[in-house]
């Protein structure tokens, strides 16, 4: 009896334990993201640059057409950028608002919030370029967010969605379109190697600083096919309009060493995960072989003749401009359509869901 009493008592300790344990894989499962933080330049501001005195801005027609009412927003894009993609698929909200917008209150911030400044780069030269906000702007404007934040939410609420969210970092391709290629100062000092361990010496302060911050889960993107993108095709007149091979190995080469920084944090930085969230690939996929994703024209851009209109060179009076965007791969000669986007972001969502859900 006294066996069967201590049996039966053994297989209902399994069972409970076997429930907890499935308690507590589920609950790992449902646990969310509570919040979209990000960081970077045009491919992912959200209106930033709205306010602050730059040139470069899209807060007019024909950006924005087909977001969601139709109207600019500061987005680089026709519609949505990856970031709002991103957002979505966690569950967090369809799109990521601008920090320095003033129609939004940390009330919207809590959730979500985005510091990037189109035309930023890691360098500081890069965002002097256009007077825009420098990567250490950004990261005090974050600084400013948590203060707000924890005066809204309570210390311990504050720290708690400081450390569970999703940080997403997007930027370096200004810094060599807009600064190493262009200006003469930093290539007297640097090659190109040496300007992509400068770079990513910068990179890897900013992310142990939003580690000391509290931040734990990072997404980092490289650099995408800079060679490839409408501007600088046009301005290939020698090479006949055809993708800048160089560049493009200039941006595989830094993304192959961001990947073995990425490695050397996880290593070094206690429950810190950073993930690669590298589009080089997919976007070239779609470069290469723009009709298997339904695109018609690859090598110029919807805005206007495509060739080297960004920003202001982008005006719905210019006749020129496409009726189509769909049919394009890029919106303007820098920055990819809505479609693009959201491809881009449905390739990377599914690592970036595995990493951090």
């Amino acid at each position: 009896m006294g066996c069967k009493c201590i049996y039966i008592a053994t297989t209902w300790l399994l069972l409970l334990t076997n429930v907890l344990v499935a308690i507590i894989v589920v609950s790992e499962a449902n646990k969310k993201i509570p919040a979209l933080i990000v960081f970077g330049d045009s491919t992912v501001d959200s209106g930033n640059n709205n306010q602050i005195k730059t040139v470069l801005r899209s807060n007019f027609s024909p950006y924005g057409r087909d977001f969601e009412g139709g109207h600019p927003t500061g987005r680089f894009s026709n519609g949505r950028v990856p970031s709002d993609f991103i957002a979505e698929a966690f569950g967090i909200k369809s799109t990521i608002p601008a920090y320095l917008d003033p129609a939004y209150s940390i009330k919207d911030f809590a959730t979500g919030v985005c510091f990037a400044s189109a035309g930023t780069g890691y360098d500081n030269a890069t965002a002097a370029v256009l007077n825009v906000m420098p990567m250490w702007k950004e990261l005090e404007n974050y600084k400013e967010y948590q203060a707000k934040l924890r005066a809204y939410v309570g210390v311990e609420k504050a720290n708690e969605i400081i450390g569970e969210s999703l940080y997403l970092m997007s930027l370096g391709t200004n810094d060599f379109l807009e600064n190493y290629y262009i200006f003469p100062t930093r290539r007297s000092h640097f090659t190109v190697s040496q300007y992509q361990d400068f770079l990513l010496g910068i990179a890897e302060n900013f992310i142990k600083e939003l580690y000391a911050l509290g931040g734990r889960k990072i997404s980092i993107t490289g650099l995408v096919p800079m060679g490839c993108l409408p501007l600088e095709r046009a301005i290939n007149i020698f090479g006949h309009h055809a993708c800048k091979e160089e560049y493009n190995n200039v941006a595989m080469s830094f993304n192959k060493k961001l990947d073995s920084l990425i490695s050397k944090l996880n290593r070094k930085l206690p429950l810190l995960k950073v993930v690669s969230a590298n589009a080089y690939y997919i976007l070239n996929d779609i470069i290469t072989r723009p009709s298997a994703y339904g695109y018609e024209i690859v090598e110029n851009a919807c805005c206007s003749t495509g060739t080297i209109e960004m920003s202001y060179l982008c005006s719905d009076k210019n006749p020129l401009t496409c009726p189509d965007s769909n049919k394009y791969v890029f919106w303007d000669a820098f920055h990819p359509t809505e479609k693009t986007n959201r491809i881009i972001s449905n390739y990377l969502i599914p690592k970036l869901l595995a990493a951090f859900r």
